[in-house]
């Protein structure tokens, strides 16, 4: 460890976040209360996806996590008792097909890990600089349009670095996609590691070709780097293991907003990383397989007919992915009654029912619950994705579900009949809400406006993050929330204009503003 190492490394070595397990017990019944729990084990307690919030003081946040988002009726009224008795009442669907529930005591967080355990849940290393929650096709195994069901080696790659203190001890989190589906759900081209269907060029067999390096969120967008390599799908729980061994060996540790797998690929180039993992990985990699994936992208909502004959899926739209406890149990008793008793969560923030028959589909579509969650919502309400927001998030600077909700809405009343565009909003830099992949990003900010220091956002617009993935660019800087009704129906006239916006060169970090789309000349 060199000595300029940042304090969280240096913390790190002292000991492992992992070990905050045998503490749990400890920390929730000191007597003089969570005020007393330092600084380092407030940060270790991320480790088992427990979070401290300085919106909410003596109040914690917990993640859930549901490899590839599929979850059981009886684990999601397990999650709703949970947030319904010892939280807020509120379950938030993230966009890692993951579950948070939000004001929780410390005092609390021992029972209910034994809660979760009972119904095969964990919050284990949802949080700080571990492998974060796989995600994969909500339709994993059930839509016709999949190479092949790649949810099962998601768990396995789950199982292999779960609970596991040498890979808990990464430079920074890492976000790992695996999917076999053809029409890009998932965000692929933003994380960190990419497996994606492929066949392999010799034979025709199946599996993955492999990226690395996407991120969202300090910096900007990247997009991941084809590796130019295929992994046969028995193998690939290995490789993805190698690869987050590679970076916690090799990453960078100085500076954390310099630690991502995408500053590493910056400073070796793909071809010095490729090697180097060969040689770890002990044998020749075969070459980049035939990319399968088409080129338009479904978010799997609305109703579909499944893989197997006389068999549908329903998305349902949970505009913003915030749902109250009632809610969640009505969710669970539905997936009962019409389907097989389970529930897939989305990468935007959707759930979905599924094994529902053809002569059942008219009775679902009348539950009074897909009047809140939609299976056909209008498509900008479909396309919006948030991050938790002000409203409990200390980073926040924009109370990002509800002026979502809210412009979206109002844009819909305006213009019923504008194009569909994803708009993405993320309350700072850290970009949860994957703002720089979606038609419009907004990324919240603050601005003074007649001396008073106001909520703004920076604008984005272009990104992608499937098979032709690419960032948004930033059009627009500073501009004040309340202004949004007036300049968004602008930008949108302008949209497929503005994504032509182009950088000056590769290198230059800065996007260019367009002259004609300031604030004032609005």
């Amino acid at each position: 460890m060199h000595d300029d190492a940042n304090s969280i490394e240096t913390l790190k070595v002292e000991r492992n976040g992992l070990s905050i397990r045998e503490k749990v017990d400890q920390l929730s019944a000191q007597h003089d209360g969570w005020e007393t729990i330092d600084e380092w084990d407030r940060e270790r307690l991320k480790w088992m996806g427990v979070f401290f919030r300085k919106l909410t003081p003596g109040l914690f946040m917990m993640r859930v996590r549901i490899t590839a988002g599929q979850v059981t009726a009886v684990q999601m009224r397990s999650l709703a008792e949970i947030a319904r008795r010892l939280g807020n009442g509120v379950l938030d669907i993230t966009t890692r097909q993951q579950v948070q529930i939000r004001s929780i005591g410390i005092k609390d967080v021992p029972g209910i890990l034994k809660t979760l355990a009972e119904v095969n849940l964990t919050s284990l290393q949802t949080g700080g600089d571990n492998v974060r929650n796989i995600t994969s096709c909500a339709l994993a195994g059930l839509t016709p349009l999949e190479l092949f069901d790649a949810s099962s080696i998601g768990r396995r790659f789950t199982e292999k670095i779960l609970g596991n203190p040498t890979l808990a001890n990464l430079p920074r989190k890492i976000n790992v996609d695996i999917t076999g589906c053809l029409e890009n759900c998932t965000h692929s081209e933003s994380q960190d590691i990419a497996m994606t269907p492929a066949l392999r060029k010799s034979d025709g067999e199946p599996g993955f070709n492999v990226a690395v390096g996407g991120k969202m969120g300090s910096g900007g967008m990247t997009v991941a780097r084809p590796l130019g390599i295929f992994v046969e799908p028995r193998d690939a729980p290995l490789l993805a293991t190698e690869i987050v061994r590679l970076f916690s060996d090799e990453g960078f540790r100085k500076q954390r907003n310099q630690a991502r797998l995408a500053f590493l690929l910056e400073e070796w180039g793909v071809e010095r990383f490729k090697a180097i993992l060969e040689t770890r990985w002990g044998r020749p990699f075969d070459s980049e397989g035939t990319d399968t994936r088409l080129s338009r992208h479904n978010d799997h909502l609305g109703i579909q007919p499944q893989m197997k004959l006389g068999l549908y899926s329903v998305g349902l739209c949970v505009p913003t992915g915030r749902m109250a406890s009632e809610q969640a149990n009505e969710l669970a008793r539905l997936a009962e009654v019409y389907g097989s008793g389970e529930i897939r969560l989305t990468t935007g923030q959707n759930a979905i029912l599924f094994n529902v028959t053809e002569d059942r589909l008219d009775d679902l579509i009348t539950e009074p619950l897909l009047e809140q969650f939609p299976p056909n919502p209008h498509q900008n309400i479909a396309g919006l994705v948030t991050c938790t927001g002000s409203d409990y998030c200390s980073l926040a600077l924009v109370d990002t579900k509800r002026v979502g909700r809210w412009i979206t809405e109002e844009l819909i009343k305006q213009y019923p009949k504008t194009q569909p565009i994803t708009m993405h909003w993320s309350g700072c830099p850290a970009g949860c809400g994957n703002h720089q992949a979606a038609d419009i990003g907004f990324q919240g900010i603050r601005t003074k406006v007649d001396e008073k220091v106001v909520d703004a956002v920076q604008i984005f617009v272009g990104g992608r993050t499937d098979n032709q993935g690419r960032s948004g660019v930033r059009i627009m800087d500073l501009i004040p929330v309340d202004t949004l009704e007036d300049i968004l129906p602008v930008i949108i006239k302008h949209l497929e204009l503005l994504k032509q916006v182009q950088r000056k060169s590769k290198a230059e970090k800065l996007v260019l503003m367009v002259p004609a789309m300031t604030q004032d000349s609005l």
